[in-house]
This record gives C-alpha cells, structure tokens and sequence, in this order.
C-alpha cells in the first residue's frame, strides 16, 4: 500500500508541470477571455461598463450570424473535399508501393508549407489579370474567373486551396489505417471473387470508418477556426462575403477596438468548435465500438 502511494505521489509530482504549463498557457488565457467578453471598452482600453451586453449584441448583428453562415460553410464543403480526395490519395499511394521516394515527398509536401507561404503564392496564381490560373482557363477556351474577388466564387477558392495543401495530411492519416487492415479480409474477398468496387465499399470503407472520423476530429479543430489562409488572401472580402467569425473578431479587436465585443465572439466560437469536436468524438467512439 505505501508502495502504490508512493508511485502516485512520484506520478503526480511528475505531472505538475505540464499541468502547470496547461492552466497557464491554455486555461487562463480562456477564463481572462470570457472575463474581457463581459466588459465593454472605449476606443482608449478604458473598461466603460460590465455585463451581458455584448452577447445581446451578438444577437442583433446580422454580420455575427452571416460568420457563423460563412464559417460552417466553408467547414463542410473544406472537410468534405479533403475526406474524399485524401482518401483517394491515401488508396494511390498504398497501392502504388514502387513509387520513387521524391515523388511521395511532392504528395505531402503542401501542408509542410506555411500558410503565409501558401496565401501569398495563391495570391499570384489567381489574380485575374495576371494570373496562371485564369490563363489556363483561357487556353481551353473556357471564361476567366475572378476568383477571390467574386462573391460568389471566393468561398469555393479558399476551400479549394486549403484542400490542396491539408489534403495530403489526411491522406497521410488514411494510409496509416489503410496499413493497419487485416490482409486475411481481403484474401478472403479475392478468393470469393468479390469485385475491386464491392471491396472497397463493403469492406475497405467500414474498417477505415474509425480513421476518417479521426481524420474530421483533426480536420473539425483546424477548419473551424481558419484565419492565416483567409487574411492573407481576403480579409473578408469581397464584400464581408468570406468573413468568417474567426476574421470578424480579429477586425473588431484590432481594427475598431472592440475588445469586450471581439472577446465575446471568440468565446462563441471556441463553444462551438469544442462541441463540434465533443460530437465528433461521440461519433468515433461509437464507430469504434
């Protein structure tokens, strides 16, 4: 018995300080964050008032709710292009095992870059005037695009371009599983004669169900809180029309000096990223079950 309270006591005393470095790093800037979303500031940092009302002011700022519109948006249509395209990435580099080193490093190689990196060569590709991207169009005898400076296409193109750099992360997550399935399954489905397509939707996909959805954990955290990508490229714009909630409190903290108001909108957001990020979690313990 003294023996066991010794090991936890060693154990405990050897965990204090990462749980020292998590309450600071993590935990108080949180707590001070809530603490700032009930204070209303002047233009000079001044504390002018204290309460709910910035939250009520949530509720009646039609750009709040166009953020959160703007923010899921281009979470589900991002994670839904990089679960099917990594998967098939994932399945190309499996099945293809003699493929020379150099080249499975170019398949990965985008999501080492730094977003700013990213954003800025982006930037260069889809200008409408200048840009490869709209020349390629024309080549084809297609019509140019304005890319991220069209309303309608600016969501869309930043989806397209986080999908090209994370989807070799999510492919890299894929093949781990895709390596980890039993061969005797697959043997057992050849002998049957069972089809490639039958094997894959029958048999690949449920065994790697487990994998995906630690993949859309991973994913869920990154998306929901996207900003390096979209204020390198747009800052919001066109037109508010990629203004994500994660740029709209950043503008309202640093720009317009609304920190109580910006606190407020953080606060939301990281409520709805860690509920996004609790369902998923229900929903992989459940696959793996």
């Amino acid at each position: 018995m003294r023996v066991e309270n010794n090991q936890r006591r060693q154990m405990a005393m050897m965990s204090l300080p990462a749980l020292v470095f998590t309450v600071s790093m993590i935990a108080f800037p949180f707590i001070y964050t809530i603490w700032m979303s009930f204070q209303t500031y002047s233009s000079t940092g001044q504390i002018t008032g204290w309460g709910g009302g910035n939250y009520r002011r949530m509720i009646d700022d039609a750009q709040f709710w166009n953020g959160i519109w703007i923010t899921f948006y281009l979470y589900a249509l991002s994670l839904v292009m990089q679960l099917v395209l990594g998967t098939g990435l994932a399945l190309l580099l499996f099945r293809a095992k003699r493929l020379p080193g150099i080249l499975r490093s170019l398949f990965i190689s985008p999501f080492l870059m730094p977003p700013v990196v990213a954003g800025m060569m982006w930037l260069v590709i889809l200008d409408p005037s200048l840009g490869a991207a709209n020349w390629i169009l024309t080549s084809l005898g297609l019509p140019p695009s304005d890319w991220l400076a069209s309303p309608m296409m600016v969501v869309p193109t930043l989806a397209i371009i986080d999908t090209w750099q994370w989807t070799p992360y999510v492919a890299l997550i894929v093949l781990g599983g895709l390596q980890s399935l039993p061969p005797s399954v697959y043997e057992a489905a050849e002998i049957d004669g069972a089809s490639r397509r039958a094997v894959f939707f029958r048999i690949t996909l449920p065994l790697l169900l487990p994998t995906l959805v630690t993949a859309m954990v991973l994913r869920s955290v990154d998306l929901l809180r996207f900003f390096d990508l979209i204020y390198i490229t747009t800052q919001g714009g066109p037109s508010n029309h990629s203004m994500t909630l994660n740029i709209y409190g950043f503008r309202q903290g640093f720009e317009f000096f609304q920190l109580g108001y910006a606190s407020a909108l953080m606060v939301t957001l990281s409520v709805m990223v860690l509920g996004a990020v609790i369902a998923l979690n229900r929903l992989r313990a459940g696959v793996e079950w």
